[in-house]
């Protein structure tokens, strides 16, 4: 299976590399990871509705030019689908039973993603009603694929 994670952001906190690296190091037991860094756009202080979904578009272009065309594709949106952990590994396993072997997992930016991106995926995952930072998401995506695939091959994960 071919994993890559297009994410809006650099990550900058050390720690966040150093779990990411971890979680990527262990994951390559199981599936092909690339994860797209992709730049943000700035963002005024006070900004508009209008200057928001702008920005919102630029970047969504930028995550659109970096989807392949046979992509099943899953956007983290609040709106989305929340699923436990099973779910989320019957899910992974349901997709490669389908002949899907290349899932792209998109994480936006800190206003989230456009229209356009969310149209263009499969599946809305929501990890929690609650933000997060897109940094840390990242983070909390590598270690949920990676108990997925630890799920789908019985072998044990603390729960």
């Amino acid at each position: 299976m071919n994993i890559r994670i297009v994410c809006v952001g650099k990550i900058k906190e050390k720690y966040l590399k150093l779990g990411i690296d971890e979680f990527s190091k262990r994951l390559s037991k199981y599936c092909k990871l690339e994860i797209v860094e992709l730049d943000d756009e700035k963002a005024p202080e006070n900004i508009s509705e209008k200057e928001i979904e702008i920005i919102k578009d630029k970047e969504g272009k930028k995550v659109l030019s970096n989807i392949k065309d046979n992509s099943y594709v899953v956007a983290l949106a609040i709106e989305g689908k929340s699923l436990s952990s099973e779910e989320l590994a019957k899910k992974l396993e349901n997709l490669t039973i389908q002949g899907n072997s290349n899932i792209t997992f998109i994480i936006g930016g800190s206003l989230g993603l456009s229209k356009e991106v969310l149209d263009r995926s499969n599946f809305k995952l929501s990890f929690s009603k609650m933000t997060f930072p897109h940094q840390l998401m990242r983070l909390i995506l590598l270690e949920q694929v990676y108990r997925s695939f630890r799920i789908i091959n019985g072998e044990p994960y603390h729960k």
